[in-house]
């Protein structure tokens, strides 16, 4: 089976006969790792040149090893056309020469996509629904054709081309509760959350219907799978929960389901006093983190409570064990996880439970989606 060919039938009632191996946040991976993956230059990735892309994706996805990969959207060729990048004394710089507009660029920093000496910016932090509507504007559902016809697909079409039979694509949206933590910052949601639900539940409405009108645009590329990140949002009640986020995130899924994509909800934090919320999200497959934080999350617990109703994916230990783990120590996790997932009727793909660290070499994740094939073909046979 090819990658594609394993995480399909992982959605399937009946599972899958061979495990997939993926990692989660492929572009923090690359971020962290650039020298070790890619001989190109760092500025390549706001390159219009498409062939750069698909050449440096290919370096990316060799090294890896992984059975999924990001399928991005570009820039319209007018725009590709009237871009370019630049070397002064002074640094890197993105030019327009249709706007006549120039923008310095920097390499992204390891562990954090700008540096560490720039204060982050002050959030809106809206105190009414007219100001709400400001800094979340309206969007329409865009026009498929239109994007394609513009060559926003041409990225994509050229890495389905090269990938698309062996590898399933994926991309990324937030949830809208998890959204609301760029209008209010963690403090302000939070109180917001409690003492104004109303206006978070508008918020809330807002960023779904504008991730409701990239969904489109995301099947038109040639998505296969949605992944939805949700953050800190184990911090609001239960109750809350249910009645602000739930039916949203329940629109989101259908929505996803609809345009013949699947949906990969991964939920950050402790899932222990809302297991039935998570699972009435309507999800096709339930992402959760490594135990940490103060909380356990094992992943025998976690199909225990699935029974196979949707896919699992695994949640090894990035930070401690794929890092610092011996060989041994790594295949024996390994191999638990994947009797775990055999019990959820092999509706299961073997992942971890957060980013790979800085620390971890590529070798080592290599290692680790080679572990994954090897042993599950030894149990097979």
């Amino acid at each position: 089976m090819t990658g594609r060919e394993k995480i399909e039938a992982a959605f399937e009632p009946d599972g899958t006969s061979e495990f997939p191996a993926v990692i989660c946040y492929e572009g923090i991976f690359a971020r962290d790792h650039w020298d070790s993956l890619t001989s190109r230059p760092w500025w390549t990735i706001y390159s219009s040149d498409i062939s750069a892309h698909v050449a440096l994706n290919r370096e990316i996805i060799d090294a890896i090893g992984q059975d999924w990969f990001a399928l991005p959207q570009c820039h319209s060729r007018q725009a590709r056309e009237s871009t370019r990048i630049v070397q002064f004394d002074d640094g890197m710089f993105l030019i327009d020469d249709s706007m006549q507009r120039m923008m310095r660029i920097e390499r992204p920093q390891i562990s954090g996509w700008w540096p560490a000496d720039a204060p982050p910016a002050a959030p809106p932090s809206p105190k009414s629904t007219r100001e709400i509507d400001r800094a979340v504007p309206a969007s329409d559902i865009a026009d498929r054709a239109a994007f394609r016809a513009i060559g926003c697909c041409d990225l994509a079409d050229a890495l389905l081309a090269e990938f698309g039979r062996e590898k399933f694509a994926v991309t990324s949206v937030a949830s809208p509760l998890w959204q609301c933590h760029g209008l209010w910052g963690f403090e302000g949601m939070m109180t917001a959350v409690a003492e104004r639900p109303k206006l978070v539940e508008h918020a809330c409405d807002r960023f779904l219907a504008q991730t409701l009108s990239c969904l489109p645009l995301a099947a038109e590329l040639g998505v296969r799978g949605v992944w939805i990140e949700e953050c800190m949002t184990d911090m609001v009640s239960p109750d809350a929960f249910a009645r602000i986020n739930l039916p949203r995130l329940q629109r989101l899924t259908a929505e996803i389901r609809s345009l013949g994509m699947r949906s990969i909800y991964y939920y950050c934090g402790d899932p222990s006093d809302r297991w039935d919320l998570l699972m009435s999200a309507g999800a096709d497959a339930l992402s959760l983190e490594e135990s940490k934080k103060g909380f356990r999350i094992d992943i025998a617990d976690v199909v225990d409570r699935v029974q196979g109703r949707c896919m699992v994916l695994g949640n090894l230990d990035a930070i401690n064990l794929l890092p610092h783990a011996s060989d041994a120590q790594l295949r024996r996790e390994i191999a638990r996880q994947l009797d775990a997932g055999r019990r959820n009727g092999n509706r299961f793909i073997m992942s971890i439970g957060s980013p790979v660290t800085p620390e971890t070499t590529v070798e080592r994740v290599r290692m680790y989606c080679e572990m994954v094939r090897r042993m599950q073909n030894a149990r097979m046979t």
